[in-house]
């Protein structure tokens, strides 16, 4: 049962909330930790992996039928855990979410921008399998997943009541635009599965959908690029972020072949690389 719980919520998803809360945290904080800023972070870290393990198993929940023809050894349409246990799963895993977010906020000296943050984000999740199920629209659902990635680094600097510092907002958007390339791709690697969908490689072509994704992956470098003009770092000082972009820009080569995994794999990759970047010149200025 446990291993069915952990494969249904994704652990290299799981992975990012992990990473992505407390660098929101560090970044808003410039690297000056106490022990109070720690136990919040904790707190509010745990809560967004439970949320990102509730949405990824509702998404399981809502695609069985669809996983039954073309991922049949995922936990559900295998037969390893039936429908219903994994929906009760998810339902325990969001009240736990909303659980520790409440205490966190009790104990935060700004509480508003956490529930707000958590709320929104709820929202998203709720109407991407839900209600009008956005993920049905293509580019509107690849949106609503990437709001969904750049709030974690909201979320995390919210928790130490300083979600407006301007480099959490230049680093969640750059987490926005890359996650939003990584979608597209993901798309153009399941076209032939995602039946009911109207996907941007549906609807342009896969080679133009392709091509879509790669400007929001410039556009992410913008991103960063004006974080160094305009924000707190030196413009030299991107050198921090070479790892980073250089694995964004030879994905050209692997969206040009139409190697959509590997390219889908690399954008994570470049995007957690980014993220680290940002906090490692944070810990030196």
């Amino acid at each position: 049962m446990w291993r069915e719980v952990l494969e249904l919520s994704r652990p290299k998803n799981v992975i990012l909330a992990t990473i992505a809360v407390p660098i929101g945290a560090h970044l808003a904080l410039s690297g000056d930790w106490d022990s109070q800023s720690a136990g919040l972070v904790a707190l509010q870290t745990t809560s967004a992996v439970c949320f990102m393990a509730a949405g990824n198993t509702m998404n399981d929940v809502a695609d069985v039928d669809i996983d039954r023809k073309n991922k049949s050894h995922k936990p559900i349409p295998s037969g390893r855990i039936s429908v219903e246990s994994a929906a009760k799963v998810a339902y325990l895993f969001g009240i736990i979410s909303l659980g520790l977010m409440a205490v966190g906020s009790y104990l935060s000296e700004k509480p508003i921008a956490i529930v707000m943050i958590w709320l929104a984000a709820s929202m998203l999740m709720l109407t991407y399998d839900s209600g009008p199920k956005t993920k049905n629209y293509g580019l509107m659902g690849n949106i609503s997943i990437s709001l969904m990635v750049g709030a974690v680094i909201l979320f995390g600097a919210a928790s130490v009541s300083l979600v407006n510092t301007p480099i959490v907002i230049y680093a969640a958007a750059v987490a926005f635009f890359a996650n939003l390339a990584r979608e597209i791709v993901k798309d153009c690697e399941d076209m032939e599965s995602d039946e009911g969908r109207n996907t941007l490689p549906m609807r342009i072509g896969l080679d133009n959908a392709r091509a879509v994704a790669y400007v929001f992956i410039l556009l992410s470098m913008v991103t960063l690029g004006l974080a160094h003009l305009y924000g707190p770092f030196e413009y030299h000082q991107i050198l921090f972020h070479g790892p980073a972009i250089f694995v964004m820009f030879s994905l050209n080569g692997p969206l040009f072949r139409g190697e959509d995994y590997q390219a889908q794999q690399k954008i994570r990759v470049g995007m957690l690389l980014g993220l680290i970047a940002f906090a490692l010149q944070v810990s030196l200025l």
